[in-house]
């Protein structure tokens, strides 16, 4: 069995055909779903997914993009629901910052204090973590080793920072998914051997990020198996061990 850790099955590419994804992952093996808050609304999407089927859950959260429309009133209305699994995805994306200096300090600081704030707040639930860290690792690293809970969390489509290693000591878990299969993953590649064992697991962060042979077209959760595979194959450990390994890894992390 696969747990698909991070798929946007609430996304507008899946209205026609949710049902026929979902089938296609099960006929691959992957019997669990959990959707990340990225966009305050496509949350009640999300619910409503997480309700009509019983192998998703959901997570509550807003992404650094969407950081100005961070309500933690409204999301409050969603995080007691049964199927609630986890805070995020949140976190630091300085990917696509304005040009001028004193504009990158407003964007920075407003990221920063709404990352806190749900760090904070997965902390006061007990609720682990989805984090988005793109082109912030320091800063990334610095808040969550100092306001993180012990329940920690997963460093989504993990980017290969080493420093970010770190966090295994935090009860933080790595996301791996489609990139590992990109041709130019050398990096992740190279790095993907120090990651403990017991802090991997598998994510498609469908639809995006599609992994070899399929990139350019749409991803779903059925094409979790490339990434097993990949990681079976860099482990040096069957498919089959890896999946009960990353399956046992997110059923722990998530409580799932």
């Amino acid at each position: 069995m696969i747990i698909d850790t991070h798929c946007h099955l609430d996304d507008k590419r899946y209205s026609d055909d949710l049902d026929a994804v979902i089938t296609r992952a099960r006929q691959k093996g992957v019997e669990k779903f959990i959707i990340p808050g990225a966009d305050p609304e496509s949350l009640e999407r999300a619910v409503e997914i997480a309700e009509q089927y019983d192998a998703v859950y959901f997570a509550v959260g807003v992404h650094p993009y969407d950081a100005a429309n961070y309500d933690r009133t409204f999301l409050e209305k969603f995080v007691t629901h049964p199927k609630c699994v986890a805070i995020g995805e949140c976190g630091l994306d300085y990917f696509r910052l304005p040009e001028s200096e004193a504009e990158i300090a407003v964007e920075k600081k407003l990221q920063k204090e709404v990352f806190i704030d749900q760090i904070l707040w997965a902390k006061a639930l007990k609720k682990p973590l989805i984090v988005h860290i793109r082109d912030a690792g320091a800063d990334s690293l610095e808040l969550l080793q100092e306001y993180a809970g012990e329940e920690g969390g997963v460093l989504h489509c993990y980017n290969a920072d080493e420093s970010l290693l770190k966090l295994a000591s935090k009860n933080f878990y790595y996301g791996i998914g489609g990139v590992l299969t990109f041709k130019n993953a050398r990096k992740l590649i190279n790095v993907y051997p120090k990651i403990p064992r017991e802090r991997l697991i598998i994510e498609t962060d469908a639809p995006y990020l599609t992994p070899h042979p399929h990139r350019g077209e749409r991803n779903e959760p059925a094409y979790c198996t490339f990434v097993a595979d990949k990681m079976s194959e860099l482990s040096g450990i069957s498919r089959a061990e890896m999946e009960t390994l990353t399956t046992l890894n997110a059923a722990r992390l998530f409580g799932i």
